[in-house]
């Protein structure tokens, strides 16, 4: 059995992401520091600057407009052993212009924020959509929307990045790497965090101006062990997923204990025995699972994809057509639920609302076992709704910069969680002989996500129910559907974890994407693993 979405929001307060939070305390250049931000509000210059450009393209004879002034801060920090090798601050603003008319879509933009250059952004981009329009007339219709007057949303964040010095940061993570290089065999350690803060207000011709903040930080490690006659080097990475959350996240989770650990997996990994190919149950940790979950489930449910309106960037998908699918295909087994949403504190993908003023949203892709929905902004839901029943759009449009068209994007994804609170251990004890996987490594799948390859960080063997000695070498490979319905047990909500990425790539030109994805310990079955040592 598996946990709705609903119930595990009341039970457990992992769902609000499943992320690790520190206590509410951290150390910056001026000492200890508590602080909330809170939404920022509707400025008013900045919403009759965005006014005036949906007025300006609508007189231009656009049917809808969305416009967004965006100022996108990002730093770096990055250190390798004891030194700092980089830092860095970058910024950037402007507004983008998107108009609709009969069926098509025009959009420009500019730096230059004031009236004139931006009502002749927004002219371009209606003259650009009534281009479109008489070159290749389109079908598409909105979904319509609320429109939500002023309205204001923050990410869930205590500790402002920017309020945490660079010497600060960069004096954490030397020490971090202080603790790795005195564990046995470990020569070398980069470590660092990256750090991202997103002002953005939409206005739209539906009666929206939103406002919103978005922090997001993606704290990184990469511990390496060499034998004793320099014959063999192993590699323990990817250690700390990133999170749409404050400072805190990394005060919680970059710890010495935690250091500790990896630096020991790193050096066991030196003398670990290379797995034999064959057929094995696994059990995949969170940390590894949620990038299967990405490329096998989170890819393949994107509505352009499946409809081959996207096949450039990684490929179309085998989910298709709709109309054969929706309803009937079994993806796992009955206790399999994943779900959709922009909600969850902690989201990479979280918002209040989405680039065309679709409130956030939370929906089933797969209901026991069965997939039932797809990822949908206002365009694509007329494409579908005489087959789900749904006719508002899910809240997936989404543009990486100012200067991007919104299109459609991946939510949070989230395989959810067994009603009973299985722990890790309770999986692993259902195991007579099998192999454990924590961390996400190298991966491949083809263009219609249904083959795949993928491996990990740190691989142990299961005997007679419990993890015995550590291996390398694995990679593992299925059909997505085969894999999927070979799930034989999840645990519950106390081992539910989110991982995500910062860079998921789609369109052309491509745009960038951050995206989060949560679920639980998990076992399969009777899955073929390779040795990947060549």
């Amino acid at each position: 059995m598996s946990m709705k979405r609903r119930d595990f929001v009341a039970t457990t307060a992992l769902a609000a992401g499943g992320l690790v939070l520190a206590p509410r305390l951290a150390r910056s250049a001026g000492g200890l520091v508590t602080k909330y931000v809170p939404a920022p509000p509707v400025d008013p210059a900045t919403k009759e600057l965005l006014l005036s450009a949906v007025d300006a393209a609508m007189a231009a004879g656009a049917q809808f407009v969305d416009a967004r002034v965006e100022l996108v801060r990002t730093q770096s920090v990055s250190t390798r052993e004891r030194q700092i090798t980089g830092v860095s601050e970058t910024s950037t603003q402007g507004v983008g212009v998107r108009a609709f008319f009969d069926g098509s879509w025009g959009f420009a933009a500019t730096q230059e924020l004031s009236r004139e250059p931006v009502a002749r952004a927004a002219q371009s981009a209606a003259a650009m959509a009534r281009a479109n329009a008489r070159i290749q007339p389109g079908n598409i219709r909105l979904a319509p929307v609320e429109g939500y007057g002023d309205v204001a949303w923050t990410s869930d964040f205590e500790i402002d990045p920017w309020d945490v010095s660079v010497e600060d940061k960069a004096a954490q993570f030397l020490a971090l790497n202080e603790t790795a290089l005195a564990a046995e065999n470990v020569s070398f350690v980069s470590s660092g965090v990256q750090s991202v803060k997103i002002d953005k207000t939409l206005a739209t011709s539906e009666g929206t101006v939103a406002a919103q903040r978005l922090v997001r930080l993606s704290p990184f490690m990469t511990i390496t062990a060499v034998s004793s006659d320099r014959s063999d080097f192993q590699t323990r990475g990817n250690v700390v997923e990133p999170a749409g959350s404050g400072y805190e996240y990394v005060n919680a989770n970059m710890t010495s204990a935690s250091v500790e650990r990896w630096a020991s997996e790193a050096s066991q990994k030196l003398s670990a025995a290379s797995v034999a190919d064959g057929t094995y149950d696994l059990v995949l940790h969170p940390s590894h699972l949620w990038l299967t979950i990405h490329e096998s489930i989170g890819h393949p449910t994107e509505l352009d994809r499946a409809l081959g309106y996207e096949a450039n960037y990684a490929g179309t998908s085998f989910l298709s057509p709709p109309a054969e699918v929706l309803g009937s295909l079994r993806y796992g087994p009955d206790f399999m639920n994943v779900e959709a949403e922009r909600t969850s504190s902690g989201g990479l993908v979280t918002i209040g609302w989405d680039d065309e003023g679709v409130a956030a949203d939370r929906w089933m892709l797969i209901d026991k076992g069965i997939f039932v929905d797809y990822q949908t902004t206002r365009e694509q839901v007329d494409w579908i709704s005489d087959i789900t029943g749904v006719t508002h759009s899910h809240g997936c449009a989404y543009a990486d910069s100012w200067s991007s068209i919104p299109f459609q994007r991946m939510p949070n994804i989230n395989l959810m969680p067994g009603e009973e609170d299985l722990s890790e251990d309770d999986i692993v004890a259902g195991v007579d002989e099998g192999i454990f996987v924590e961390g996400r490594g190298s991966y491949s799948i083809d263009q219609q996500r249904y083959n795949f390859q993928f491996g990990g960080q740190v691989f142990w063997e299961i005997k007679g129910g419990k993890k015995t000695r550590m291996l390398r070498d694995v990679g593992y490979q299925a059909r997505t559907t085969d894999f999927w319905n070979s799930l034989a047990a999840i645990g519950g909500p106390s081992t539910y974890y989110v991982g995500g990425t910062f860079r998921d790539g789609k369109g052309q030109p491509a745009q960038i994407n951050a995206v989060s994805h949560g679920c639980p310990v998990s076992h399969f079955q009777n899955i073929s693993v390779l040795n990947t040592g060549g």
